[in-house]
């Protein structure tokens, strides 16, 4: 159920790491207007707020794995939102660092 409640925590961050920048791309980069950025700077905050509750005490741990969310939730970002087609290479590197966040996150480790 830990691991669960961590990769619940981790979608919710990308979600709202990802969302922000996005939404501070639109009203910047496609003149959507401060609105626009007023939202994305909000739900960048959220990001770290939902960061903090990982079950896992350590800062470093959990921001060095939630890299590797952060390099494929854009993929499936751009995917699901802007068309973005990603080739195998996109694959395979969101792939690895999926495995990365596997391995620094739930490996198991001495009590």
């Amino acid at each position: 159920m830990i691991v669960l409640r961590s990769l619940v925590l981790f979608a919710l961050a990308a979600l709202f790491e990802i969302g922000g920048a996005w939404l501070v791309w639109q009203g910047v980069r496609e003149h959507r207007g401060w609105v626009w950025i007023g939202a994305g700077v909000i739900a960048l905050g959220l990001y770290g707020f939902f960061a903090t509750l990982q079950p896992d005490a350590n800062f470093g741990r959990i921001l060095a794995a939630y890299g590797g969310v952060f390099v494929a939730g854009p993929l499936a970002w751009g995917m699901a939102v802007d068309g973005f087609v990603p080739d195998r290479w996109d694959v395979t590197d969101a792939l690895v660092c999926l495995a990365g966040v596997a391995i620094i996150m739930y490996a198991p480790r001495p009590a």
